[in-house]
């Protein structure tokens, strides 16, 4: 009997130690199960506010391209052929370069070339950008541009494309 009563002294010290075992597994468990909730919250909080990123980047890019509307992105045109003044040269030239007669004619609220002057006067000639003050000018020169196909000017192959946003064009 002794034998059996240290046993059944062991065995309930053992249970003891098991049940503070397990409440201090319940007690972790329990923090767990609050930070896994936090996380949660957060993560859900990040998808709503990566959502609204997502809408105002498209949105932005479309007011960008909104801007760009009147924009004609002209390339192939060798760098100084314009002379000193790009303007006037762009006047005479887009309408013979495309069989257009314009009324009124062309008229441009700025035009320059992209990116700074290359010194060596080597490689691809920088485009030109012009923001033409009628949208449906615009319009003309781009159809009638895609229906000849490239256009040339004496030997040199000229291209018109439309000036989208970055995201856009990708």
């Amino acid at each position: 009997m002794e034998g059996m009563d240290s046993a059944m002294v062991a065995l309930m010290a053992e249970k003891r130690s098991m049940r503070l075992e397990i409440a201090g597994f319940q007690s972790q468990i329990s923090g767990l199960d609050q930070r896994v909730s936090t996380v949660e919250t957060q993560v859900a909080s990040w998808t709503d506010k990566d959502q609204e990123l997502m809408h105002l980047r498209s949105k932005l890019t479309d007011l960008e391209d909104r801007s760009r509307r009147n924009n004609i992105c002209l390339l192939g045109f060798p760098e100084g052929i314009e002379g000193t003044d790009i303007l006037s040269y762009l006047r005479d030239i887009l309408p013979k370069l495309t069989d257009i007669t314009f009324d009124p004619p062309l008229e441009s609220e700025r035009v320059h070339r992209l990116g700074p002057k290359r010194q060596d006067g080597k490689g691809r000639p920088r485009s030109i950008i012009a923001c033409l003050l009628r949208h449906g000018q615009a319009c003309q020169l781009l159809q009638a541009a895609r229906a000849q196909g490239p256009l040339r000017l004496g030997t040199l192959e000229i291209q018109l494309s439309a000036d989208f946003s970055k995201e856009t064009a990708d």
